[in-house]
């Protein structure tokens, strides 16, 4: 199963994709920007904790390519190593007061070992598994200071280890095929040019007490209701110094940095269903993030929301057209198509690989095309998380068109190639420890159509009448999706959203819905879409699929559905707390 969370965060067997409004705008208020200050250019401290983890990694990989090698066994034909240097920062605040502030710092260590050729060798596929878990989480983490001797104890243990998993998994591939049929595949590994790029380092300073000061007076507004039983606000601040280094020659250096600022508040409807709203605001630059008038617009805005969702009735399963929002847009094409086109499931046997031979073919409306492009660094102003210069392979980024005119033209790929298409497009991904695959980065769903919001809900008017129906909807808002992507399931997904409105068809007035999912079968539901709009946005996040969580953005407009099904929704509904809150008790 992929699942897919826009903010919550997508767990995959697939995917989740944590979803965030970016801020635009700013005041004269307090500022978060001002308190996180973001300098290009390294300090001497940090060149020398890159010098340090390069020749690390460096000399232990030159030693073992040389000597690594178990009697009567192969030895090592590939070698890299990745290693993250993760700063990262959390403050909460709830009630006017702050709950935690914390900094931390680690750093993690991935090597990759392969055994065998380019054409067959030992990577793992869910078909084959590991045999044996030799690693322990904690074998991953490396000293924080620079001693060469430290750092490449570890990178040696976790070495072997690897090696020998390898093995093992390489042979136990070969045994497999006694049994199963030749298949013309692809080779295992794709043979890329190395590649060498040192990126600028990024130096980050917090102001924690401006941080602090402004997120408790921020999450003091929700003090105000009875009716909400929790609520906060949330700052992460993280910052990932990358070092890569493999046995092809490629070296790569990178610093990034993203900014999540989330706000929360949880209620209870009379009945006793669990009610939660949301805004998030995102970006790897500070100056984007948001003052202090839009996060009191947005606590506002999501109070008047959660209390008009508990007086909200509930909906009975319903089949009817339907108005995404760019937001509902970019999940939906994130779940039902980015990930089905994702080059590990093209040749995994336990995947469905719906689109595998599909290429040159129409599979969804010709009006859309979709691209990913991890090059692009903003969005008509608003900066993108999910741009990055190399992937976590050593592999420059790409973009690439993946569907042009409702025409498939192309995979997400990583240097596992696929039948037809032989060598990685800088798509190889993983958050820290997992092996990397093909994931999605800015992932733009463009169309040519060009209608506005309120010729779209016209059209979902007219749909209606068209099909007798006394009512459609307009889905504002989404918290997570999911999806199945194995033969071994219902080709199916399902989305949780948060902000569901009828709309009449007679004088189009909308009504607050709640307590409904919305679910479907991918290929149906894509092809329902009849007319797109031109309000596109961007929404940044982190999804998180089998190689870990990964920040992602969506670029997508509001788009018509033709028919879209609703159901109730599985939470299970608790008594709310006998007495009122101490700050209401008469």
């Amino acid at each position: 199963m992929k699942k897919l969370v826009i903010l919550t965060i997508l767990i995959c067997a697939g995917c989740t994709i944590v979803t965030k409004k970016c801020p635009v705008g700013t005041s004269s208020a307090s500022k978060l920007g001002t308190g996180i200050k973001v300098e290009e250019g390294a300090s001497s401290s940090i060149e020398e904790n890159g010098k340090s983890i390069m020749k690390a990694l460096e000399e232990e990989l030159n030693r073992s390519m040389k000597r690594l090698k178990m009697s009567d066994h192969s030895p090592p034909y590939f070698i890299s190593y990745t290693v993250r240097d993760i700063e990262e920062t959390n403050i909460n605040a709830r009630y006017g007061s702050i709950y935690y502030s914390e900094t931390t710092r680690v750093r993690l260590q991935y090597p990759q070992i392969r055994v065998g050729t380019y054409k067959f060798d030992s990577s793992k596929s869910r078909e084959i598994g590991v045999e044996f878990e030799l690693i322990d989480q904690y074998d991953y983490y490396l000293p924080l200071n620079n001693d060469i001797d430290a750092l490449r104890n570890r990178l040696w243990l976790v070495t072997d280890q690897k090696y020998k998993e390898a093995l093992s998994s390489y042979f136990r591939k070969k045994a497999k095929n006694v049994y199963r049929p030749k298949k013309d595949e692809a080779d295992d590994f794709s043979r890329e040019s190395p590649h060498i790029f040192i990126g600028s380092e990024k130096t980050v300073s917090i102001d924690n007490e401006l941080c602090m000061s402004l997120l408790a007076k921020v999450s003091a507004y929700f003090k105000k209701f009875p009716e909400i039983l929790d609520s906060g606000v949330t700052l992460n601040i993280k910052k990932v110094s990358r070092y890569f280094i493999n046995s092809e020659g490629s070296r790569v250096e990178t610093s990034d940095m993203l900014i999540f600022l989330y706000l929360v508040v949880k209620a209870k409807a009379e009945d006793g269903s669990p009610l939660e709203n949301y805004r998030f605001f995102s970006s790897p630059n500070p100056n984007d993030i948001a003052d202090e008038n839009m996060l009191n617009a947005a606590a506002k805005d999501i109070v008047e929301e959660i209390l008009a969702l508990r007086k909200a009735p509930l909906m009975d399963p319903y089949t009817g057209p339907a108005v995404l929002s760019p937001e509902v847009t970019g999940v939906f094409f994130h779940e039902v198509i980015g990930h089905r086109l994702e080059g590990e499931r093209q040749k995994d046997e336990k995947e469905g690989m719906t689109f595998k031979d599909k290429v040159g073919q129409k599979i969804i409306p010709e009006f859309f095309t979709i691209i990913d492009d991890p090059t692009m660094s903003n969005y008509k102003g608003t900066s993108l998380a999910g741009n990055y210069s190399h992937d976590d392979e050593g592999v420059p980024a790409q973009r690439i068109v993946l569907i042009e005119n409702g025409i498939l033209k192309n995979f997400i790929l990583s240097r596992t190639p696929i039948k037809g298409f032989s060598h990685s497009n800088g798509h190889g991904r993983n958050s820290a420890t997992e092996e990397p695959m093909a994931r999605m980065s800015n992932f733009f769903v463009t169309s040519s159509q060009d209608l506005s919001p309120d010729v779209l809900k016209a059209k979902l008017l007219e749909e209606c009448k068209k099909r007798g129906k006394p009512f459609g909807f307009f889905i504002k808002s989404i918290t997570s999706g999911e999806t199945n992507t194995t033969k071994y399931g219902f080709q199916a997904f399902k989305g949780a959203p948060i902000l569901v409105y009828k709309v009449y068809a007679d004088d189009g007035r909308e009504e607050l819905l709640r307590g409904v999912e919305i679910v479907g079968t991918p290929l149906t539901s894509i092809n329902n879409i009849i007319a797109a709009a031109n309000d596109y946005k961007v929404f940044n996040g982190y999804c998180g699929a089998e190689s870990g969580f990964i920040p992602v953005s969506t670029i997508a407009p509001s788009v018509l559905v033709s028919e879209i099904e609703l159901q109730r929704t599985g939470k299970e509904k608790k008594k709310p707390p006998i007495l009122p809150p101490p700050a209401f008790d008469e």
